[in-house]
Parts: C-alpha cells; structure tokens; sequence
C-alpha cells in the first residue's frame, strides 16, 4: 500500500485560537480523499498546511514519503484547485493548460502533445482555441482541473471547487468528478462543506468539527455507524430525540422521552454517570403501518403533519400522540402513499437496531428531558 500523502499530529495556532487540533490520517495512493466539515471547522486551514501556504505550529506532513518541513508550496508535488477556477479570461484553453508547462520550462511539441492529451482525459478534445468567456460553468471547471493535471502532481488538493455552480451543474459535476479521478487515477483530496459531494465522490471521508476529526471512513460506514452526535447529525438526516436510557431487571434496555415515548434498543450502554442521550434514527429507517414482528419493532401512533412530495426524496412529517415531536418519514418509493392526507392517524416503526444513541451533551439537554 503506498501512501500519497500523511498527516502525523498536525496543530496550527492563530494567537490563542486553535484551528486544526492534534489531526493525524493517510491517503493512499490514487484515492478520493474528502474533508468534510462546516464553516469554521478547520479544513481549509488544513489544505492550505498541505499546500504549504501555512506552516503547522505542530507534527508533520509527508507527501509520496517525503517530508514538507520548509519546502516551499511551487516546491511540492501538489496542485490546488480554488472555488473560483483562477482561470486566466485573456488566454484561452490550451494557453491556460500550458502556461504551468510553460512556467517550469518545457516549450514546443511537448507541451502540445501533453494539452491534447489532457483534454482527452477530461473530456474536452478539440477545445484548445475556445476562449475562457464561451464555456459553461462545468467546462471551466474541467479546464481549471486539467491546468493542475497536466502539471502531473502527485496530490491534487481540491478546495470546495464546486460551490459557484448552480445545483443542477453541481450534481452532474459530482458524478463526472468521481469519474474523472477514477480516469486519471491521480489522488484527489477535497474540501468540502456538503455531504453529498463528500458521499458521492469519495473512498473515504473524514469529518471535521472544532479543528479535529470526529471519524474517518467510507461513506458508507460512515453514515450506517457513526461515531459521534455530530457525525449522525452532520452525515445525512436524522431524527433525533433527547432520551433517558434505562435497564429493565431482564438487561433489557430502552428509551424514554420527555413525553413518555419509549423505544426499546438493540445493545447495551454504559449509564454511568447520568443517563441522558440523544437517540437517532434516520428517515429511511421508518416504516408506515409496519407489518413485521412487533417484538423486534417500536412502534407508536402518529398523527400526519404535512406531505412533503419532491419525488424519489419524499417524505411525510407527522407527530406522536400527546407530543409535540416532529419524526421525518421517507416514503419508499416502490410502494405508493396515495392515501394519506394530513391529519390522518397511521403508525409507523422501525426496528430496534435502527436506533442510535450517543451520551448527552451537557446540562441544557438534561433540562430539555427535565
């Protein structure tokens, strides 16, 4: 397994603030590595320690096995792709491919021979005389990435380059981004704020809050068995509930809402200290009028609060009985829900397993359940 680039207990202080706390992962080689975190969580000051635009206060970082200390960012065997492109408006396609070649010195049929192939690879043949101003957004975007390519870096930093795209671009892009890192084979490491993208695109993700990393995975684990509150909250939707868990005299556990809602769970947990929690359990989890074994189901009555129709992601927002707790409900798509109507009382359910529950989070969630 060879290693693109590693991150080995990497801090960076501004004054008294901590930005990037203790952060420690490896990339291998020809990976899509995504950051995903929220404003303010640290990422962008991570790149950018990567890149080399920022000395870390602590650890080190390695790219293809050697040490960054002091070398300087047009020094490292990595290239930066910003949000908005950098492209050069005077100079068109194949001048703002080449002009990295040109700058490192190579001229001629080279250079040529390297902007033709790169286009190839990106999906832009025949594109070298277009100027900047006749693409469209997802072209400058291919353009921007095939400028860093040609370079041949051996990571390419990408710093949330699809955030000036409208919604529609930004979703095809997720997919021919994907693509093109699998084409190219080179290593991508992305910064983004939007778990889709970092869910879509990625082998594996790290989760970013407060300067450090909550949990690094693949997407998939990441969403089915995250490791913290913020990872449940942050990585898809959830429902939460603040809960007391408790233990029946058979080891049984489950939980209970303020309202007197129970759940039983599938596992035990540690209830030393106090026993508040915040339980999860995510939309698609939900089943309406369940039909399979009540004993491996919590089921309660609910009350349709409004139909919410936005076709394969529909869902239903409805509300227990003596409640005032609002449960998403997705709406699977291979059955149809035709028949409900707000205000109707169905039931819905989920299986044990499906809960999810994390300590709390301090006295204001123990006043909540008080």
């Amino acid at each position: 397994m060879k290693i693109a680039l590693s991150v080995k207990n990497v801090s960076k202080y501004f004054g008294d603030f901590k930005a990037v706390d203790d952060v420690s992962f490896d990339v291998e080689d020809g990976k899509f590595f995504s950051i995903l975190g929220p404003s303010g969580s640290g990422k962008t000051t991570l790149l950018r320690m990567i890149a080399g635009f920022y000395t870390p206060s602590e650890g080190k970082i390695e790219i293809q096995g050697r040490d960054m200390e002091g070398v300087e960012p047009n020094k490292r065997p990595v290239n930066l792709v910003f949000q908005n492109l950098a492209l050069f408006p005077m100079m068109n396609v194949y001048e703002n491919i080449a002009f990295g070649l040109k700058r490192r010195g190579e001229r001629g049929k080279v250079v040529r021979e390297k902007v033709e192939m790169m286009l190839d690879r990106v999906g832009l043949p025949g594109f070298e005389n277009r100027k900047i101003n006749e693409l469209s957004g997802g072209q400058k975007q291919r353009v921007a990435i095939a400028r860093s390519l040609v370079l041949d870096p051996g990571v390419l930093l990408l710093d949330e380059p699809l955030g000036a795209l409208d919604a529609k671009l930004r979703e095809n892009m997720k997919v021919e981004l994907k693509k093109l890192q699998a084409k190219v084979g080179t290593t991508f490491v992305y910064i983004t704020h939007d778990q889709s993208e970092a869910m879509v695109m990625s082998d594996y993700v790290a989760v970013m809050n407060h300067g450090h990393f909550e949990q690094v995975n693949t997407p998939q684990n990441l969403y089915n068995s995250p490791a913290s509150s913020f990872v449940a909250q942050f990585v898809g939707d959830n429902n939460k509930f603040i809960v007391k868990i408790q233990k029946d005299e058979r080891g049984n556990f489950s939980a209970v809402t303020k309202d007197n809602l129970q759940f039983r769970l599938d596992k035990p947990y540690d209830l030393e200290g106090d026993n508040i929690f915040e339980m999860y359990v995510r939309p698609e989890s939900i089943m309406i009028n369940p039909k399979e074994d009540p004993n491996k189901i919590n089921s309660i009555e609910v009350e349709v609060k409004a139909i919410l129709f936005d076709g394969g992601n529909s869902r239903i927002l409805v509300v227990p009985k003596n409640s005032e707790k609002e449960i998403m409900v997705s709406l699977p798509q291979n059955r149809k829900y035709d028949y409900l109507r707000p205000k109707d009382t169905i039931k819905i359910g989920w299986y044990h397993s499906a809960s999810v529950c994390f300590k709390g989070t301090g006295e204001r969630v123990y006043e909540e359940i008080e």
